[in-house]
C-alpha cells in the first residue's frame, strides 16, 4: 500500500511551497476476562491520510479515509483550498517546516503474535482467578490491550520518514466489599511500547494476590489523617502529578490561549520561562520521546521535527516550553518536537509525549527513613484540577501512614491537595532507579475536536513537605 501512495504522492504533490501527506494506520486488539468470564475480542483496524499544505503564506489540510488516486487528489485540492482562504489571516507565518528523512521502530522482545489468541486468553484467565481470593472481593478483572500503530511522513521535498509503534496496556483490578465500604486495587498504568515481554515487567504475572490482599486490607483500615504534613508519593502517583501539573500548563498553545473555551488555560505566562522557580532544586524534568520502551517514544513528530531530549525545567527553573513548531514561531519561545496528532484525521497540535522527572539518589528506604510523620500514597484513582492547571485535588487507592522513618498503619480514602508553585518548591528528596515507574495514558484528551493521544512518564518516588492530606470523613 505504501509503496502505491509514495508513487501517487510524488506525481500529484505541487512543486513550489510546502506539502506533505501524512499516512497511517492503527490496529489493535482488546481482551478482557471479569469474574472468569471473557468478554468477546475486540478489533481495530482505521486508516487514511492528511495533506498539509503552505503557500504563498497560506495553510490548509485536508483528510481522507479514501486512498485511491481521485481520493488524494480531492484531499489535495481542498488542502490547498484552505490554504489560499486562510492567506493573510494567520496569526503566525507559516516557515521553516523539516523535509526529514528517518525512521522509527519499538524495540520488541516478544512478539505479541508470538502467542494465539487462545493463548493470551488463558493468561488473562490464570491472573483473573489469583484476585479472587475472598468472599468479599465482588468484582474482579483483568485487559490486554494491544496497538500496532504505523505512520509513514512524505513531503513534496523528497522527505520520508516511517515509523512504527507496538504498545500494551496491561490492566489487573479487583474490588472488595464488606459492610456498607468498597475499596478497590489496581495495577495502576503500566502501559508502554513493547511486546508481551512487558507483562513481567510491569507485575502483571506476579501482582494479582498483592492486589486482592490489599483491597481487603483497605477495607478495614482508618481514614487518611487530615492536616499538612510530610507526603511521599510512589512514582505510579507521581506519573499524574507530573502529567497535570507540569504538562498541560507548559502546552504552549495552551499558554497562548487555543485551549480556553474547552478544557482552560495555564497560569504559566510567556515571561515566566528563563526565570520562574517552578520547584526546588530537585526538580529536573526532560522531555524525552526517545527514551526505549516509554509509551510515547517516536524519532520525529507529525510536522516533521525531529526529536530529542530537552529538558523542561532544570534544577527547578522553567527553561522550555512543550511546544512544536508552529507554537515556537508564534510566540517565540524555545520548544520541541511535539506537535502530535492522534489519527491520520486531525492536525497536529501541541502535546506531551515523554515528559520524566529525572532521577535523584534516594532508596525507597531512605525517602520513608526521612520522615518523622507523614503519610505514603500510590496509585491514583481521582483527580481534579483548575482550569488554569494549578490548583488541585488528587486521591490514591492505597495508603499507609509513616512513623519514626518506618511504613506503619493502612490508611484508606487517601487524598492531597495543593497549588503547583508550593508543591513543587516543597519537594524534598527525589527517589533513585530502584523507584521509578515507567508508565503513561492512552487517553490524555485535548482540543477540539477532542483528540486521545499516549503520553509516557518514567518517575521515581518523590518525598513532599507541608501537603496537605485528608480522608474519605
Amino acid at each position: 500500500m505504501i509503496a502505491k501512495l509514495k508513487t501517487i504522492f510524488r506525481e500529484i504533490a505541487p512543486d513550489s511551497g510546502f506539502c506533505s501527506l501524512r499516512v497511517v494506520r492503527e490496529q489493535s486488539e482488546l481482551l478482557c476476562v471479569r469474574r472468569k468470564v471473557a468478554e468477546p475480542l475486540k478489533t481495530g483496524d482505521d486508516c487514511g491520510a492528511m495533506f498539509t499544505v503552505i503557500s504563498e503564506g497560506g495553510y490548509g489540510y485536508a483528510a481522507t479515509s479514501d486512498l485511491s488516486r481521485a481520493g488524494l487528489e480531492r484531499a489535495l485540492a481542498q488542502a490547498q483550498h484552505w490554504a489560499e482562504v486562510s492567506r493573510g489571516r494567520l496569526v503566525f507565518e507559516p516557515l521553516g517546516f523539516e523535509h526529514p528523512s528517518g525512521s522509527y521502530a519499538s524495540r520488541v522482545e516478544i512478539p505479541w503474535v508470538e502467542l494465539s489468541l487462545k493463548e493470551k486468553y488463558a493468561r488473562l484467565h490464570e491472573q483473573v482467578a489469583r484476585l479472587k481470593t475472598d468472599d468479599r472481593i465482588v468484582h474482579w478483572e483483568g485487559r490486554l490491550w494491544y496497538t500496532d500503530v504505523s505512520s509513514w511522513y512524505l513531503t513534496n521535498q523528497g522527505g520520508e520518514v516511517e515509523q512504527r509503534q507496538f504498545c500494551l496496556a496491561p490492566d489487573l483490578k479487583v474490588v472488595a466489599y464488606a459492610d456498607g465500604e468498597t475499596q478497590r486495587r489496581s495495577l495502576g498504568a503500566p502501559v508502554r511500547q513493547g511486546g508481551l515481554e512487558i507483562l513481567a515487567e510491569v507485575g502483571f504475572d506476579s501482582d494479582a494476590p498483592r492486589l486482592a490482599e490489599q483491597a481487603l486490607e483497605l477495607l478495614c483500615a482508618p481514614n487518611c489523617p487530615t492536616g499538612s504534613t510530610d507526603l511521599v508519593l510512589d512514582g505510579n502517583q507521581m506519573v499524574l502529578q507530573i502529567h497535570e501539573s507540569i504538562g498541560h500548563p507548559l502546552e504552549v498553545d495552551r499558554i497562548l490561549g487555543d485551549e480556553r473555551n474547552y478544557a482552560g488555560t495555564s497560569f504559566v505566562t510567556p515571561e515566566m520561562f528563563g526565570s520562574y522557580q517552578y520547584g526546588s532544586e530537585l526538580l529536573n524534568i526532560s522531555f524525552d520521546p526517545q527514551r526505549p520502551g516509554e509509551l510515547a517514544s517516536y524519532s520525529f513528530d507529525d510536522d516533521g521535527s525531529p526529536a530529542s531530549k530537552q529538558f523542561i525545567i532544570e534544577k527547578g527553573t522553567l527553561v522550555r516550553g512543550l511546544g512544536g513548531h508552529i507554537s515556537q514561531r508564534r510566540s517565540g519561545l524555545p520548544g520541541v518536537a511535539n506537535s502530535r496528532a492522534c489519527s491520520w484525521n486531525r492536525p497536529p497540535i501541541d502535546r506531551m509525549a515523554n515528559l520524566n522527572l529525572e532521577l535523584g539518589d534516594s532508596s525507597f528506604d531512605a525517602l520513608i527513613a526521612d520522615v518523622e510523620s507523614g503519610v505514603y500514597m500510590e496509585t491514583n484513582c481521582s483527580w481534579s484540577i483548575d482550569d488554569s492547571r494549578n490548583k488541585f485535588q488528587f486521591g490514591c487507592e492505597y495508603g499507609r501512614l509513616i512513623e519514626n522513618g518506618k511504613l506503619a498503619g493502612v490508611v484508606k480514602n487517601s487524598n492531597y491537595r495543593g497549588i503547583s508553585a508550593s508543591f513543587w518548591r516543597n519537594l524534598k528528596r527525589v527517589g533513585d532507579a530502584s523507584t521509578q515507574i515507567v508508565a503513561g495514558t492512552p487517553f490524555c484528551g485535548k482540543g477540539e475536536p477532542n483528540q486521545c493521544v499516549r503520553v509516557g512518564h518514567a518517575t521515581p518516588a518523590c518525598l513532599f513537605t507541608g501537603v496537605e492530606v485528608f480522608g474519605g470523613e
